[in-house]
């Protein structure tokens, strides 16, 4: 683990291991609103706590999902309310990167509603995609149930993931940012086919 990053996962670990299944829901819901921190510390560790006995597996799943979707929502609002000119006033306040949301925002567009379910696995866009989702003034019921159904998996995966590797949960946050690339691009070839079969049933 990086010696600059240290006191950042400590203060995650703390929180979680503190306040249990709130600890996992806040922390997932501050990555959701596009606040930097990874899901890849928060999950695994949520995991490692199962493994233990101190947390239960579908109640850390439940949690981060759940977080995950409030922490979406409000992103979600702030792009609805705000709009291009609140995010570039206000969004160095709050770590906003114009250009990883310039990203979510060209496959936002591309691919429509349904990016915000399929995008949920998918690194940078996963946190930002609430954005261009709040601008374009997406369906708000439509943008929750996407957005809680494509947040389960990435916690089912990253909790049980933890799970089973234990006290050695912290080397899965490297592990992922390898595979980052692998797992976008099986998602974008999973968008596609969902685009090409979509088209060609019209």
């Amino acid at each position: 683990m990086s010696s600059l990053l240290a006191p950042l996962f400590q203060a995650i670990t703390g929180a979680i291991a503190g306040f249990g299944y709130t600890g996992v829901a806040v922390a997932m819901a501050l990555e959701s609103a596009c606040i930097p921190l990874p899901s890849e510390v928060i999950l695994p560790f949520g995991g490692y706590l199962v493994s233990t006995g101190r947390l239960g597996f579908w109640g850390t799943v439940l949690a981060g999902t759940v977080g995950g979707t409030i922490g979406s929502i409000a992103a979600y609002f702030i792009g609805l309310w705000g709009g291009r000119p609140f995010l570039r006033k206000y969004g160095r306040y709050v770590f906003f990167s114009e250009k990883e949301f310039a990203v979510a925002e060209k496959w936002f567009n591309r691919y429509g509603e349904a990016t915000v379910f399929f995008t949920r696995l998918m690194p940078i866009i996963r946190t930002f995609i609430s954005l261009p989702a709040g601008i374009a003034a997406m369906p708000f019921g439509r943008f929750v149930v996407y957005t809680f159904l494509g947040s389960l998996p990435w916690s089912i995966l990253l909790v049980y993931v933890g799970r089973q590797l234990g006290a050695n949960w912290e080397a899965l946050g490297p592990l992922f940012h390898r595979f980052d690339v692998v797992i976008a691009a099986g998602l974008v070839l999973l968008v596609f086919l969902y685009w090409r079969r979509h088209r060609s049933r019209r």
